[in-house]
């Protein structure tokens, strides 16, 4: 496996670079780190940083979690793995680590990020939505509504927005039978109808107001946080899209149980 990270400067290729926010980083050996970023240009990437826990030049301040930088790189032939060559700060986001609050949120957002996002996988809109998301967390703190807006823009992004307008199996619209219970299955990706519901065991109870707040949040085109919608229609909007989110990258997110420490 060492073999895998040995710098041969004759397979490397041209220098690419981008700006992009650290996702998260972990050491390998005494003095290099792994580090995966969002970039706005090459989608997310993972590369390693050799000497970046002694380099006071190359990496110096920069590799830390939510920082937005200017990362310089080269692809290396038969391995998934970039070299990271320096990285320059942009924006160290420091008002995001003064409180645990902060940093549990800001942390959520890049979670269910790079969980959602495979990669090399170039998203420009996307990048931007998390550096303007961590920003909102660090000058007005996080909300229900924003959170859910986040997730809702970040599904929809990613390729996974759920189908919210009529069953996702027989294609009943909601709206005419609002009566009814409906029910929202991760597995199927949307809102199930009465009878369809019948046909999975983990759904989702949804009111017909929050399923409307989630609709309406899934089509605004601008960038809004604060939507005015009652705590109980946010609280019940946001635990079907955990749980979405949760199926869609197979894993329970760290980040959502540290979460639940905080009440808004």
């Amino acid at each position: 496996m060492l073999n895998d990270f040995t710098y041969s400067p004759t397979v490397m290729r041209s220098i690419l670079a981008s700006p992009a926010i650290v996702l998260r980083s972990w050491p390998f050996g005494e003095s290099d780190k792994i580090v995966s970023f969002l970039t706005e240009r090459h989608g997310k990437i993972t590369g390693i940083a050799k000497g970046a826990k002694r380099s006071r030049k190359r990496f110096a301040n920069t590799l830390e979690l939510f920082s937005l930088v200017n990362v310089r790189f080269q692809e290396r032939a038969h391995s998934t793995l970039v070299f990271l060559h320096a990285c320059e700060l942009i924006r160290a986001f420091k008002d995001l680590i003064t409180s645990l609050e902060k940093i549990a949120h800001a942390s959520y957002l890049v979670e269910i990020v790079e969980g959602l996002t495979g990669e090399r996988e170039e998203n420009p809109i996307l990048f931007e939505h998390l550096k303007d998301g961590l920003a909102h967390i660090e000058e007005k703190g996080p909300s229900l509504s924003f959170l859910v807006f986040f997730e809702l823009k970040v599904l929809k992004l990613a390729g996974y927005q759920p189908m919210l307008e009529r069953c996702r199996r027989c294609g009943k619209g909601w709206e005419r039978s609002l009566k009814t219970p409906w029910r929202f299955s991760p597995a199927d990706g949307g809102i199930l109808c009465e009878f369809c519901s019948t046909l999975r065991r983990d759904v989702i109870p949804l009111s017909p107001e929050a399923l409307e707040a989630l609709l309406n949040l899934q089509k605004s085109d601008g960038i809004s946080w604060e939507h005015g919608l009652p705590p109980s229609v946010l609280e019940e909007s946001r635990s079907a899209l955990l749980q979405f989110i949760q199926y869609q990258t197979n894993k329970e997110l760290k980040s959502a149980r540290f979460i639940e420490a905080f009440s808004f």
